[in-house]
């Protein structure tokens, strides 16, 4: 298989509200993380960081520009790769230990990375067989509850365990704008990783359905709003009501 340049592995999208989406489009769509970079005042957020696979800083200038927070919805391998590169690291308390001391087997890289997730590789020297994400120790565990402050932007930490401990979302309720991780996105949702959980994915998902949303812009598939909301989660809800 041929590979990427480093020049053409990411790929930026301008959002509303000052958001932009940042994508690694030689991943396939099933694999490829969203990554969203939110500007305020004060600082910038980044939600997620991709598969690390090519740096982040070296060819996104947009992450560089001002002082930047990097969130971890969770701490699987397609959304963690490059937490490392960044000064400011935040993750949810329960999986703060996964960021920390990320694993081939507790990241998922194995055994989901391999050449068949790609449709070109990354640069070299990249191996699949080899593909590790690099340690990056949180500056700030998260809790229900929390608030990420950009200044003139807040952004409330709302748990969502269910596809992972320590997954969580991300609410501004100023925009009525969802950060949703993994949790729910318009795509098939993974409910049976190592460490998911039905029950907790069933309270995340009653949680969530309440929330007055605008838009949603989930861990992965494209972006949607509020009564496509409804209608993702009303329709899981409907096929999931023995974990209740």
């Amino acid at each position: 298989m041929d590979r990427a340049r480093p020049e053409d592995w990411y790929r930026l999208q301008t959002k509303a509200d000052g958001v932009t989406l940042i994508d690694e489009p030689f991943i396939q769509p099933f694999y490829r993380c969203n990554m969203w970079h939110i500007r305020g005042r004060d600082r910038d957020l980044l939600v997620d960081s991709g598969m690390g696979v090519v740096s982040l800083r070296d060819w996104v200038p947009l992450v560089t520009e001002r002082a930047l927070t990097a969130v971890a919805s969770h701490t699987h391998f397609d959304h963690i790769g490059c937490h490392h590169e960044f000064e400011d690291r935040c993750v949810h308390h329960a999986e703060a230990d996964l960021l920390a001391n990320p694993t081939r087997e507790a990241t998922l890289a194995d055994p989901y990375v391999t050449d068949d997730i790609f449709d070109l590789l990354p640069p070299a020297p990249y191996q699949s067989a080899t593909y590790q994400v690099k340690s990056a120790p949180a500056t700030r565990l998260l809790a229900d509850g929390d608030v990420v402050d950009l200044g003139d932007r807040t952004f409330e930490v709302i748990h969502t365990p269910g596809h992972s401990p320590g997954g969580i979302a991300l609410w501004e309720a100023a925009t009525a704008t969802l950060f949703s991780g993994d949790i729910v996105y318009d795509g098939p949702l993974i409910e049976d990783t190592y460490h998911s959980d039905a029950a907790d994915y069933y309270r995340s998902m009653v949680r969530l359905y309440d929330l007055p949303v605008r838009v949603v812009h989930g861990g992965h598939f494209p972006s949607y709003d509020g009564a496509r909301h409804k209608a993702i989660i009303r329709a899981w809800l409907d096929n999931h009501e023995t974990h209740q």
